[in-house]
């Protein structure tokens, strides 16, 4: 059930123009580099700095291209955990960048856009959740993986799409649970597990505009397809009451996190893929499948902090050393064993 009376929510950043940015605009040796020549000048720096570059599906292509690993944020979590790099450069979302720092304490962790934020994330501070416990005092709070490092401080585990719902499946079935930020992913794991939870009504911006709509009649148009949903789109109620309706092919749907649906791929016959989720996972899907068809089931499906982060923003914080991510040891400490909790549950 939806708990809406601890809202207001915080606004959603804008990166339109962001100190990163600017700071490009104004550097005169990288405005004359070309991308040969940037891509030259992060492999040299990585060498020297001793630099791991981990970057998200949703990154641009040429962000993948160059990263050291590519995957879904309980993969980049796990990455960041076991490096033996000195440095690592985070491609992704700020929330992801903080995550590294929490797990690697003794390592720089860099990201080239400290702006680069995210819709859902900003949709729950840690204060909102404090006022939620005290609502709930003898509940367990879990947090998904997009969250501030000072939300994930007051949960008591952490989450990704990937391990979601086998950790609420742990959890003692005589407790309420307070799960937070996003709604949809919320609903699909309540579904999922048949526990009962409180729901933090946040949702992130580009999956949130994928709707039942967007889906109708893609089988008709695309009879050799299969459906990938991520468990975050505004229409993932909606299609799990279709499946049980028989309204969507059982054999032909399947709702994944973004490294599930990248598995998927490789593994199955189907010829035609119906992907449901941020468009940049596409650029990685092809590499891996190239003789495949790839469709979005929304062309403008875009996460706008994602792009953000760009190849002269990545020489730049290698360059330059920025920017570096740290989290206080007292937030760090507390929100280490939400997420080492969710790295223990695959």
């Amino acid at each position: 059930m939806l708990e809406t009376e601890l809202l207001p929510v915080k606004q959603r950043p804008s990166v339109a123009d962001t100190e990163a940015t600017r700071a490009i605009e104004q550097d005169e040796e990288i405005r004359n580099m070309t991308e040969e020549q940037l891509i030259e000048g992060i492999n040299r720096l990585r060498k020297e700095r001793n630099a791991v570059i981990l970057a998200h599906n949703y990154q641009l292509p040429v962000i993948q291209d160059l990263a050291d690993f590519v995957g879904d944020s309980l993969e980049l979590s796990r990455q960041a955990a076991k490096t033996d790099a000195d440095v690592i450069v985070f491609c992704g979302v700020h929330f992801m960048a903080e995550t590294a720092a929490i797990l690697c304490p003794d390592k720089k962790v860099l990201i080239p856009d400290p702006e680069a934020g995210c819709s859902l994330a900003a949709t729950v501070t840690a204060e909102q959740v404090r006022r939620w416990k005290e609502r709930h005092p003898d509940a367990i709070v879990v947090a998904y993986i997009n969250t501030t490092a000072e939300v994930k401080a007051e949960a008591d585990y952490c989450c990704t799409s990937a391990n979601a719902v086998k950790i609420v499946q742990t959890l003692p079935p005589d407790r309420e649970i307070l799960f937070l930020p996003d709604m949809f992913l919320g609903a699909y794991v309540q579904r999922m597990t048949g526990r009962k939870m409180y729901l933090w009504p946040g949702e992130c911006h580009v999956h949130a505009g994928i709707r039942p709509e967007d889906i109708q009649g893609l089988f008709d148009r695309y009879p050799d397809a299969d459906l990938l949903l991520h468990p975050e789109c505004g229409c993932i109620s909606q299609c799990m009451y279709a499946l049980a309706e028989g309204e969507l092919p059982a054999d032909r749907t399947f709702i994944y996190s973004t490294s599930g649906m990248v598995r998927h791929v490789r593994n199955s016959s189907a010829p035609t893929h119906l992907i449901a989720t941020e468009i940049g996972i596409l650029h990685r899907m092809r590499k891996e499948a190239p003789h495949k068809r790839f469709v979005p089931v929304k062309e403008d499906a875009i996460c706008e902090y994602m792009k953000t982060i760009t190849l002269p923003k990545v020489y730049r914080s290698l360059r330059d050393m920025v920017y570096e991510v740290t989290v206080p040891p007292e937030i760090a400490d507390r929100a280490r064993r939400a997420i080492e909790r969710m790295l223990e549950i695959v």
